[in-house]
């Protein structure tokens, strides 16, 4: 299983009235992920856009379990669960030290610049790394 874990501090733009951040910062946190899983493979979204290939959120769930608050500092944990088609599923767990804070799942689906729905290429197929 494709894994990367992403470690950040929570920025004071990310919070809200109450101090805590702000619950769509989350979805933005998944999006790091995202890139940085694939980064971490050796692959960018500049370059697979670059080539036409198009990753759009097609889902993406979150559940939210403690609080953070300005200037913790995140464990992301981004998981490729599932490669197949023209779709990957991912799966993230946000830490505060061994805290779960929140987790979520997302689906990505393959298109391409016109916005047809293109099957996955090889590289993006493999669950596990060269």
């Amino acid at each position: 299983m494709k894994q990367h874990e992403h470690s950040f501090r929570v920025r004071y733009q990310e919070t809200d009235a109450q101090g805590r951040v702000h619950h769509a910062n989350y979805l933005t946190w998944f999006e790091i992920g995202r890139v940085e899983l694939l980064r971490s493979f050796g692959y960018s979204y500049r370059d697979l856009e670059k080539d036409g290939i198009m990753l759009v959120v097609a889902d993406i769930r979150c559940e939210y379990f403690q609080p953070a608050i300005y200037d913790d500092l995140i464990r992301l944990v981004t998981r490729t669960v599932a490669a197949r088609g023209a779709r990957i599923e991912h799966e993230y767990e946000v830490f505060r030290e061994t805290t779960l804070l929140a987790r979520g799942w997302s689906t990505v689906a393959c298109i391409d610049r016109e916005g047809r729905v293109r099957r996955l290429p090889e590289f993006l197929r493999r669950v596990e790394p060269d």
